[in-house]
């Protein structure tokens, strides 16, 4: 994978402005996190044995080298993680818990938090049950809404997409009270309360929004860039629930906690959307060359006032394929040449 290191050493760390505050205990450089979305691990219901192989070998190869030029404190990784998590019976789940583990290692400096996705427990309206949801979130320890605060003074707020959808169901419900009790310390701690501080709260940070699904909007129509959606499918409506949140659902999240950032994925697709509020959002592409000829992967930094974001690409599967093809006949021609001599 020559071209992949060659691609991954020019992708550095972006750099935040230091003039809006101070860095904090993360050391000048802010904190550094890793984002990517929907690696798809294949079972047994889809694709070839050689098809889930390849695959798997090539994001293990590719986050790995990121891992090790990198070296980030964060690791999200967006839902999706695998293809048929709503399908599967407990023993290939876990079977496939194992896989994921091994592709996406980290080291102890390193921390991973994942966020479910509908391939995971599959979508609110006809799949997603309670045993799906609570085999997910045991396993991975992601409740339903969950706020990261780290060393830097950032604030993060893990979301489960699925639970999003205001109707009344028990997941549904527990995510609308934890999601109260996230808004309600973030309150408190940006009131600067005497009680919060007693009982050791950090102080506020407008909070960073990590989910599956990206947040209301009609379409990708506004997405640009190489990796955004195919210009045939830009137009297309998003269906709400399905492609992206709610409107509703939407408005009372940024109404509750007023994020800085949003980052989703979901789409397969890039796309970089400003709200109506200003709050900007990054839907990550997939990190699968099943899914995408240009997978990549987000780089952000962090302090507790500033932020800055680089998207990394990862070589063009048909580029790579190419070069093969290309270095196989010269290989072969070089034989001949020899056999004739």
């Amino acid at each position: 994978m020559f071209m992949l290191k060659v691609l991954l050493i020019q992708c550095s760390w972006p750099i935040v402005d230091a003039g809006r505050g101070p860095a904090g205990p993360a050391g000048p450089a802010g904190l550094r996190s890793i984002i990517l979305a929907d690696t798809h691990l294949l079972g047994s219901r889809h694709g070839h044995w050689f098809d889930k192989l390849r695959r798997e070998w090539q994001m293990w190869r590719a986050f790995q080298t990121a891992m090790t030029l990198h070296n980030p404190d964060l690791v999200f990784i967006l839902g999706d993680l695998f293809d048929e998590g709503l399908w599967v019976s407990n023993r290939e789940f876990y079977s496939t818990v194992e896989r994921f583990h091994s592709m996406f290692h980290v080291p102890r400096t390193t921390q991973l938090h994942v966020v479910v996705g509908n391939h995971d427990i599959g979508f609110h309206y006809y799949s997603v049950n309670r045993s799906l949801y609570k085999r997910f979130r045991d396993t991975f320890s992601t409740p339903s809404v969950q706020l990261l605060s780290v060393a830097d003074g950032s604030s993060f707020v893990l979301i489960n997409s699925m639970a999003m959808h205001g109707d009344g169901c028990s997941m549904c419900r527990e995510a609308e009270e934890k999601l109260d009790d996230v808004a309600q310390t973030l309150r408190c701690t940006e009131a600067d309360d005497n009680v919060c501080l007693q009982q050791g709260t950090d102080q506020y940070a407008q909070p960073i929004i990590m989910q599956h699904f990206p947040m209301f909007r009609e379409s990708d129509a506004n997405c640009t860039g190489t990796d955004a959606a195919p210009l045939e499918e830009r137009e297309n409506k998003f269906r709400e629930r399905w492609e992206c949140l709610s409107k509703e659902s939407t408005e009372r999240i940024f109404a509750k906690l007023k994020p800085r950032a949003v980052f989703t994925g979901h789409t397969h697709h890039g796309c970089h959307h400003i709200h109506a509020d200003g709050t900007p959002e990054w839907t990550v592409p997939s990190f699968s060359w099943r899914n995408r000829n240009d997978p990549a992967f987000l780089l952000v930094t962090t302090t507790k006032h500033s932020m800055s974001v680089k998207k990394c690409f990862m070589p063009q599967e048909s580029t790579v394929i190419r070069t093969y093809i290309f270095g196989g006949a010269i290989a072969i021609l070089i034989l001949l040449l020899a056999f004739l001599q």
